[in-house]
């Protein structure tokens, strides 16, 4: 018998809402409570229905077939049904097909890598982070850094449920974290403005005037914490290189790595063109790392197209041929 996601989530959204409306808080920190009560076998004061809920929901995540990504995208079914609900920017879900692109690409610039460190220094609730973890073939340390309490409290829950090694920060990624520099980056930018001018002041990428964006410091950040010849994706907004803030990103780009890839993703994805995002590879540079021969360049299609998503994959597998015989 498989795995149900569907059935599985209609047990935790029902025992999440339940949870809710007996403890009167919001769905976001009710479903931290729900995870936490389908894992721990001590008596904990539920009422008969939530027992039910729960008692199903255990037996479901019991089964042998059960896998981390299973559980992933049973949390976060419920993620975006409570994120709807909520007026936080940051309470966004980075989609699947992303995450999915993500992982193959990382397969790619790490084809023979047994393991690896992978740090995403905007991790929320960790979605993008444990959906590439499950992805690879590799085995995978995770590190995530988050400033905001209810995320970060979904993201602990989501990996211990899923069984996944992650490390967590709590704390504004911005500051100096407790991590040495690790193989990959992977990150959904936080789009916007640092309203901290004057920790904003210690970094190369800080505005002359003005608050400085917030997105241009989380590339900065992940570049310092990267090995050399690491490699970064990040998640940006299409205006990243045509903001007011552009000629320092670029001047710092240039300095400290290379710009492997720039791929556009599909405006059917997002609400309005201002919102549209690409997915941005880097390299940092080493002393054996050299640019390549052709940025890779391209406008994604539609992921539910499955003729172009295979078209677009041999185009990059292609790019990636060439640029591993020079």
């Amino acid at each position: 018998m498989s795995f149900n996601i569907e059935k599985a989530f209609t047990h935790l959204d029902k025992l999440t809402d339940s949870i809710e409306e007996t403890e009167n808080q919001p769905y976001l920190d009710s479903l931290i409570l729900a995870l936490r009560v389908i894992q721990t076998s001590e008596e904990v004061d539920v009422t008969e229905q939530q027992t039910q809920h729960i008692e199903e929901l255990k037996e479901l995540l019991a089964q042998d077939e059960v896998t981390s990504e299973d559980i992933r995208k049973m949390i976060q079914l419920a993620l975006i049904k409570g994120m709807k609900g909520s007026t936080q920017h940051q309470h966004v879900v980075t989609p699947d097909s992303v995450a999915m692109f993500m992982g193959y690409f990382i397969q790619k610039l790490l084809p023979d890598s047994k393991s690896f460190r992978l740090f995403d220094p905007a991790s929320g609730a960790a979605n993008l982070l444990t959906a590439v973890i499950n992805q690879v073939e590799a085995k995978v340390e995770g590190y995530g850094s988050e400033i905001d309490p209810t995320l970060i409290q979904l993201a602990v829950e989501s990996a211990n449920l899923q069984k996944v090694s992650v490390e967590y920060f709590h704390q504004d990624s911005l500051t100096p974290l407790f991590l040495e520099p690790v193989d990959t980056v992977v990150s959904d930018l936080p789009v916007g403005y640092y309203p901290d001018d004057e920790h904003a002041a210690k970094f190369d990428l800080s505005a002359a005037e003005g608050h400085t964006y917030s997105h241009h410091l989380f590339i900065e950040q992940s570049i310092n914490y990267t090995k050399e010849e690491g490699f970064l994706l990040f998640l940006i907004p299409n205006f990243l290189f045509t903001s007011d803030q552009r000629d320092g990103l670029q001047k710092f780009l240039q300095k400290h790595a290379h710009i492997l890839a720039l791929l556009q993703l599909p405006l059917s994805m997002f609400s309005s063109e201002q919102h549209a995002k690409s997915i941005l590879v880097l390299q940092k540079q080493g002393k054996n790392t050299k640019p390549p021969k052709q940025t890779l360049m391209a406008q994604l299609p539609s992921f539910k197209d499955v003729h172009a998503t295979h078209n677009m994959l041999k185009k990059i597998d292609d790019w990636f041929k060439s640029e591993n015989s020079k």
